[in-house]
């Protein structure tokens, strides 16, 4: 499948022609044609195609986008089946690759004051393409949708409820950039993406964080719009939203001028009086003392970043950096990551001055023996939009398959210690109910879970014993007993908190406290009737529950033994207007991605 992709920045115009094969690795994906316009001017800009730099007189977005048939033609490329666009704000509504229409179209122009420095931009190159290929499907591929996944506690501002109720809320942009970042880091370390705790830092002239916990996104460091978070080019970065009162007073700027210039005039302008990072990083060794302070404070936000992010994940397995800076400094690498040896990240001097990007590499530059991996890989962002828009074309209708749904109360999974602790050495549990997951069953014993805040009595116990204990939790059971608990696929315990089980016998505090993320337990015959797979994520629909409830994100395994049905927690199910113990049926929707 041949897809030109456009992705245009608030600086920039990049394009490029990929043929790629739905499902395909990235690796098999062939760039047939590589460009970009920037550093526009009044006399024109700098045209880079298939590596070749030369000046071109387009001056704006507008003139370039209008030069990109010619040097299509002028390159043989002809016979596209598509073409894709990065799109920088798709608020709330688009959560994947998107036919862009009138209707579609209407609904990113009112997003426009969300990204008033990006969507204009490639609202105006849509708009352009419509009218040269008129018989093509238009894709859009969102900046944000990767960034749905953000828990509420990371996306929620604490605003007055009105606010909030009006669509203030934090999205995270650059998301095509750190999801091709994340599956790319986890083929050059031979791991699956969902072990992996991945800090991806894209630094260019527009800059941006993003803490990547076991394939999702789970924080992101621009928010509502992509002003947020790290020092920029031209943007601000993260400021006291005081200033705006207090510019306003002393200095009697109105909002749009304040806005303006925190895009436009802030960030390592705003500090130099130049954008461009190579000019900073030229004048400070000339000895300027205010590019040398843009520098720092440049490293140490990022660095702060880092120690978050680390936090918020309870660990950090890999550390990547993309973007412009990211990829071509490796005084910026070695600044931002200096000082960070407690959380086991230590570079390596002569990998770090010998980075490599050709090929799609992604080369290590961590010391040997470091606990964190740390990469450098160039950004793919329009790979990645052409892969999305190839899937989404090539997608299977949904299945249609009916299975039950069981709602999982709080329980735990013993190991043999823990038995041992609770019951008293050597005691063996007394199976009282069989349950549907053939083998499995309910204890006739219970114990109690103690926190800081309280306890839950009466749990239950399924068999048979694991060789580590899981307590499975719903996270409303978590605020009765005063723990954070993650969600969590079962049997990925690393980083959980402790909680004491209570026995007849005695006690134990034991980690691999969880929230149950949903999953769904099929029978090969079943998975096979659906064209379902082991480990493909898939939506479900509750149809017959009255609220239409869609849940994402549901992880599948399928093994011969298994019984057909979907698990959820007690907290789904009442968001769902479940009640009892099942739902009946439900209809399961197949995602076009795998794990």
């Amino acid at each position: 499948m041949r897809i030109l992709v456009f992705n245009a920045g608030s600086s920039s115009l990049k394009f490029g022609v990929f043929e790629i094969t739905p499902g395909a690795t990235l690796d098999t994906a062939r760039h047939c044609l590589k460009g970009s316009f920037e550093r526009f001017s009044p006399q024109g800009c700098r045209l880079t195609l298939n590596g070749i730099a030369q000046d071109a007189a387009a001056c704006d977005l507008g003139t370039a986008a209008r030069a990109v048939p010619d040097l299509l033609r002028g390159a043989g490329i002809t016979d596209l089946q598509a073409i894709g666009h990065r799109v920088a704000h798709g608020g709330s509504l688009f959560t994947g690759p998107t036919l862009l229409d009138d209707v579609t179209i209407r609904q990113l122009e009112g997003l426009t004051p969300l990204a008033p420095l990006h969507n204009p931009a490639n609202l105006d190159v849509i708009a352009l393409a419509r009218s040269v290929w008129l018989d093509l499907p238009q894709w859009g591929v969102f900046d944000t949708s990767f960034h749905l996944t953000n828990p509420a506690r990371a996306t929620t501002y604490a605003v007055p409820e009105a606010w909030r109720a009006a669509g203030l809320r934090r999205f995270g942009f650059h998301g095509t950039s750190h999801k091709y970042v994340a599956q790319r880091t986890a083929e050059a370390l031979g791991q699956p993406l969902r072990s992996l705790r991945i800090i991806s830092l894209h630094l260019g002239n527009g800059a941006s964080a993003c803490a990547i916990s076991r394939g999702e996104s789970l924080d992101s460091s621009m928010g509502m719009t992509p002003l947020e978070g790290l020092v920029m080019g031209t943007r601000s970065g993260d400021v006291d939203p005081g200033l705006f009162g207090f510019l306003s007073r002393e200095m009697g700027l109105d909002l749009a001028a304040i806005e303006a210039a925190l895009y436009s005039e802030s960030g390592l302008k705003g500090l130099t009086g130049v954008s461009d990072m190579r000019d900073v990083e030229a004048r400070a060794a000339q000895g300027e003392a205010a590019a040398q302070l843009a520098i720092n404070i440049y490293a140490y936000r990022a660095r702060k970043y880092i120690g978050a992010y680390a936090a918020a994940m309870g660990g950090l397995d890999a550390l990547v950096f993309t973007g412009g800076i990211g990829e071509n400094s490796p005084s910026m690498r070695r600044r931002i990551c200096d000082g960070l040896d407690f959380l086991g990240i230590r570079l390596d001097h002569d990998r770090n001055q010998a980075v490599d990007l050709a090929d799609r590499a992604a080369p290590q530059i961590q010391a040997y023996g470091a606990r964190v991996d740390v990469l450098v890989t160039e950004t793919a962002e329009q790979l990645m939009i052409a892969r999305e828009v190839a899937e989404a074309m090539a997608a299977r209708e949904p299945a249609c398959l009916r299975i039950p749904v069981a709602v999982s109360a709080r329980h735990v999974h013993l190991s043999r210690a823990t038995v041992d602790a609770l019951f008293g050495p050597g005691y063996e549990l007394t199976p009282d109910k069989p349950l549907r997951q053939k083998g499995h069953w309910a204890a006739r014993e219970r114990v109690t879970l103690q926190g800081p805040k309280g306890e839950i009595a009466q749990v239950a116990i399924l068999g048979p014993l694991r060789p580590r204990t899981q307590i499975e939790i719903s996270r409303t059971d978590g605020f009765a007993l005063g723990l954070d608990a993650p969600v969590r696929q079962s049997g990925d315990l690393e980083g959980t908190p402790r909680v004491r089980l209570t026995g007849p016998a005695g006690y134990q505090d034991s980690d691999g406290l969880i929230v149950a993320a949903r999953h769904i337990h099929m029978n090969s015959h079943d998975a096979s009737a659906a064209g379902i797979s082991d480990g493909e994520i898939v939506q479900v629909t509750m149809d017959e529950t009255g609220r239409g409830l869609t849940f994402s994100g549901v992880l599948v395994r399928v093994s011969d033994a298994a019984f057909t049905e979907m698990h959820i927690d007690t907290d789904e199910a009442n968001a769902a207007g479940i009640e009892g113990a099942s739902a009946g049926e439900i209809r399961l929707v197949c995602a076009v991605k795998t794990v």
